[in-house]
């Protein structure tokens, strides 16, 4: 989800690996050993959590996470918690990362201290304050000074033990005197509106004189008065209200303007109490990628576009916009993601991996080696299979996956790592049934493998059979070093990063798929002498198991099947398809007050509003053919709605209900489910999964409520009449296709940026053309890691690339030299105390220092 700027749309996203943390503190216990799991954090809302590991001071973690981030944040935040059993779970300390700092990280590991966690640290949001200092003449004609502080409202504030019941103190504060004022509580709302004004005397009476503001004799004492205003939670509990953020103002300020108005963001509290060094929390290995895209209306990206999407016609390939970008960028990957993302939108990735594919088939000199390294055209093959593959891969290897997780019978057949009381027979035929059924339902998968991933490798069989016409394997062991050496082995090796299950398997589990993978890596790799594929002596005996021709044949069928091209109708064979699956809660509700699954509580309009008894948590189910709920995980459904009969989902405003992550599913005749996510990053992948699946749907609604209809009117609209037609346009237009869900400007964008980042290395590229053209003899040492076939037409795709991305580069410099002359600083965008936007004013005024 983008966040909307004047002609701009700003994407954030993150990548974070969480490696390990070492030397927590002990538990104060005689066990001294914790369990503990981290988790990842926008300012203080969870998205994301690990697995627990048990009885260590140092856990190792290994998981990775991705996220778009749909908010605006100021911190990303890690906690590492200790579980217990019978209380709430304690947290050990944080790792609190400022958004503007998140670039000196970028993508290399990095060990955090662990700081400590307290009431006075754990602070977001902001408040909206003016303030007015005025001269009040009394009735007997002396004159005194008043502040006016009015207190309007907040945003953002944090969620304390599930709850947010805000209230605001005013205080005036100086060297001799204090006095405080407090606003109303506001219930259930992280974002109250107070507007409450309150008036202080400022300055003792004098006699009235025609000075402006204070009397001389004033001065000092007013310079060193503050304003200060608190946020606090109202709490049931007896250890008194909780302290959410706070916001210190001097008066002098107030003597060059009488009135200030502004938006600030809320600061810690610094009580100088801190009881723990941060060396004596341990530390935090991550790994973080925080990415934020510019990105503007489709027609700035035309010229580099229109380059990019001819790279399959160029001839050679290597003279092509898209391979230059995979040679200057320092390594495949960079340039694969956003140019596979590129072409599958707008439908040219076969015939772009095609093309590159056959140039590197054609610079092959040993058949045995085709494909093995990692070359632009793996790294885009990979990157497609990743997309388009993904639900494949929950539908083959997701069942049997999830009972080796679940089960955890002992599979090791390394004699040296046996257990006590392991039986080395009996842990072969685990593990070779648990092999023989993976192999099995690969194999007989071939009819539900992708088209666009079968297109490709009917592309590169025929290429590696025309360039090594005395190998008959190669047509197989071209495509076998994707589908199975890179797709099926390495997603059973680590199903998390293939969304097959959330974490990353314990060590045991993750050595049974260690050795499942291995087995099965062989297997699809059709080689010659599969013993000496096993450095492992105990792999190659445990393999003379599946040293029979059936297991080659089945491959064979499985590796003809799908690199044969245009062979089948994808409806007649279609089968459900597990999409999503998590616990949610919801109510059930029809406008007229009938529930639309008997089982929930039916409630007449009119009388009472819907409250937090009336949501209940339920594990909700999507597949390509139904959105199901039941009570718990593998229950029998408590109500079924098919994707036919999904007319919109769309957010839910928190007014409705008092309640944060709100969305609601539309179905006919005014059926409504209103469902509450954990948090903001889960209630955005339902939103975008549910209008995915049922964008096709003929009786799509065009226009929406988004409040619900509770005592006796629409809370957005205010109509009276429960079957008034929507007040606001739906969200849709996304794509039907799940795996193609991409923007195509942004994925423009980002190829811009890496273009932009490596500009030293096309400029250099452009002196290499010119080199060969003149001396067509050996390159200069700086020029010989290109790739270039044909240097006149290098040069020309050259020329081309540079002036486009010239041309954007200049765009974006005058956005934001137009960005910087509208923003106000104090704005509810930019509140006071945004220290990435301080940033941004310091950059932008040293830049147009520079330019006079």
């Amino acid at each position: 989800m983008a966040v909307e700027e004047e002609g701009l749309r700003v994407f954030q996203s993150v990548r974070i690996k969480i490696g390990e943390a070492k030397n927590l503190p002990t538990y104060p216990g005689p066990n001294k050993m914790r369990d503990c799991y981290c988790t990842v954090n926008l300012d203080q809302e969870e998205v994301f959590r690990t697995k627990i590991v048990e009885k260590s001071l140092c856990p190792f973690y290994g998981e990775d996470f991705y996220c778009e981030i749909p908010r605006t944040f100021r911190h990303l935040s890690f906690y590492i918690f200790d579980r217990d059993v019978f209380r709430r779970d304690s947290i050990i300390g944080k790792v609190a990362i400022q958004k503007e700092d998140l670039q000196k990280y970028h993508n290399r590991d990095t060990w955090f201290q662990l700081q400590h966690v307290d009431a006075d640290s754990e602070v977001q949001g902001k408040v909206h304050l003016e303030l007015r200092l005025s001269e009040v003449i009394t009735d007997t004609g002396v004159v005194c000074h008043k502040l006016a502080t009015r207190v309007l409202e907040c945003q953002g504030l944090p969620i304390v033990n599930g709850q947010c019941d805000p209230y605001a103190t005013v205080t005036l504060a100086g060297p001799s005197r204090s006095e405080a004022k407090k606003t109303k509580v506001k219930k259930k709302t992280n974002n109250p509106h107070f507007d409450e004004v309150f008036y202080f005397e400022v300055t003792r009476p004098s006699s009235y004189n025609k000075k402006s503001h204070f009397d001389i004799e004033d001065v000092d004492e007013v310079d060193k008065m503050e304003i200060r205003v608190d946020l606090w939670n109202a709490s049931n509990l007896k250890f008194g209200d909780e302290f959410l953020g706070e916001l210190r103002l001097p008066l002098k300020f107030l003597r060059q303007s009488s009135s200030y108005e502004a938006w600030y963001f809320l600061q810690p509290r610094d009580n100088g109490n801190k009881s723990l060094k941060p060396d004596d929390l341990g530390s935090l290995r991550l790994n973080v990628v925080y990415t934020e895209d510019h990105v503007f209306s489709s027609d700035y990206y035309s010229p580099l576009r229109d380059v990019l999407l001819k790279s399959a016609d160029v001839e050679p390939v290597s003279a092509s916009a898209a391979h230059i970008l995979g040679e200057v960028c320092r390594e495949k990957q960079e340039a694969a993601i956003p140019l596979v993302r590129l072409f599958l939108h707008y439908g040219r990735i076969v015939p772009f991996i095609s093309a590159i594919a056959n140039a590197e088939v054609k610079r092959t000199q040993d058949p045995n080696t085709i494909f093995r390294g990692n070359s632009l055209t793996s790294k885009c093959i990979d990157e497609t299979m990743k997309l388009a593959g993904m639900h494949y891969l929950q539908v083959t290897l997701k069942p049997i996956i999830d009972e080796i997780c679940q089960v955890h019978k002992p599979c090791e057949i390394d004699p040296v790592k046996l257990k006590d009381g392991e039986n080395l027979e009996n842990n072969r035929e685990n593990l070779r049934q648990y092999v023989d059924r993976i192999f099995t339902v690969i194999t007989k998968s071939g009819v539900s493998c992708p088209t666009v991933m079968c297109d490709i490798f009917f592309s590169l069989r025929e290429s590696a059979a025309k360039r090594f016409q005395g190998d008959l394997d190669v047509r197989y062991t071209a495509v076998s070093s994707f589908i199975f050496l890179r797709f099926f082995a390495p997603a059973i090796l680590s199903p998390n990063l293939f969304q097959l299950t959330p974490h990353h398997p314990d060590p045991q589990t993750s050595r049974t798929l260690t050795l499942i993978s291995k087995t099965i890596q062989t297997l699809g790799s059709l080689s010659k002498s599969k013993s000496a594929n096993f450095k492992e002596s105990y792999m190659a005996t445990f393999y003379d198991y599946f040293n029979e021709q059936k297991y080659a044949d089945a491959v064979k069928n499985f590796l003809d099947l799908i690199s044969s091209s245009g062979r089948r109708d994808h409806k007649s064979i279609e089968q459900p398809i597990l999409l999503k699956e998590g616990t949610l809660k919801l109510t059930v509700k029809k406008v007229d007050g009938n529930s639309s699954c008997r089982f929930m509580i039916k409630r007449a309009q009119g009388r009472k509003r819907f409250g937090m008894k009336n949501f209940k948590k339920r594990w909700f189910r999507l597949t390509n053919h139904e959105f199901t709920y039941q009570k718990s995980k593998g229950d029998h459904p408590l109500c079924s709605i098919p994707i036919e009969n999904i007319l919109a989902v769309e957010r839910l405003e928190e007014e409705s209900f008092k309640m944060k992550n709100m969305f609601q599913v539309i179905q006919p005749e005014r059926r409504v489910l209103y469902i509450q996510a954990n948090n903001c990053v889960e209630a955005k992948d339902w939103i975008d999964i549910l209008t995915k699946v049922s964008q096709c749907n003929k009786k799509r609604l065009t226009v929406y409520h988004p409040s619900a209809y509770l005592n006796g009117h629409w809370l957005c609209c205010k109509a009276t009449a429960d079957n008034t037609p929507g007040c606001t346009p739906c969200t849709g237009g996304l794509p039907a296709n799940i795996q193609l869900d991409i923007d195509g400007d942004r994925e423009t964008e980002r190829i811009y940026s890496l273009f932009n980042l490596y500009m030293p290395k096309l400029e250099k590229m452009q002196e290499a053309c010119g080199s060969k053209s003149v001396y067509d003899g050996p390159e200069e040492e700086e020029y010989s890691t290109f790739i270039i076939d044909d240097p006149k037409e290098t040069y020309k795709t050259l020329k081309l690339i540079i002036e486009g991305v010239g041309n954007l580069e200049q765009e974006h410099a005058q956005y934001k030299r137009d960005k910087f002359k509208k923003t106000k600083y104090g704005s509810q965008e930019h509140p006071i105390g945004d220290k990435s936007f301080q940033t941004y004013i310091r950059q932008q005024s040293e830049i147009s220092a520079h330019s006079i």
